[in-house]
């Protein structure tokens, strides 16, 4: 194959360098899971929480999944209005979930 050969480390390593231009590209961390978020913006503990919540799910978050965190429904979607504001989570509005493209699971 003609593809690139890059390991974890070096996309890590790349991504550092290009924090010279500004915010944009950062990786984030989902639980074990790593995400590169490559949309300018911050990701508060509650975003960071709400994805590990949808990594354990293969990439779908629910309000109920979130309901049984404790947390009450204003931060419920002022958290999953901000992840979908930075394109980071998609509408499914046949069950009325969410999914997270970066957490596809197979």
């Amino acid at each position: 194959s003609s593809g690139i050969n890059a390991e974890y480390g070096d996309v890590i390593r790349a991504i550092g360098k290009l924090a010279v231009l500004g915010d944009g590209f950062k990786v984030v961390k989902a639980g074990k899971q790593s995400l590169i978020q490559s949309v300018p913006g911050e990701l508060t503990m509650d975003h960071t929480t709400a994805l590990d919540v949808a990594n354990k799910s293969g990439g779908k978050l629910t309000v109920s999944n979130l309901e049984t965190m404790g947390w009450p429904e204003l931060r419920i979607n002022k958290t999953v209005d901000s992840l979908m504001d930075q394109g980071m989570v998609w509408v499914d509005e046949i069950d009325s979930s969410y999914w997270v493209p970066a957490l596809f699971h197979s």
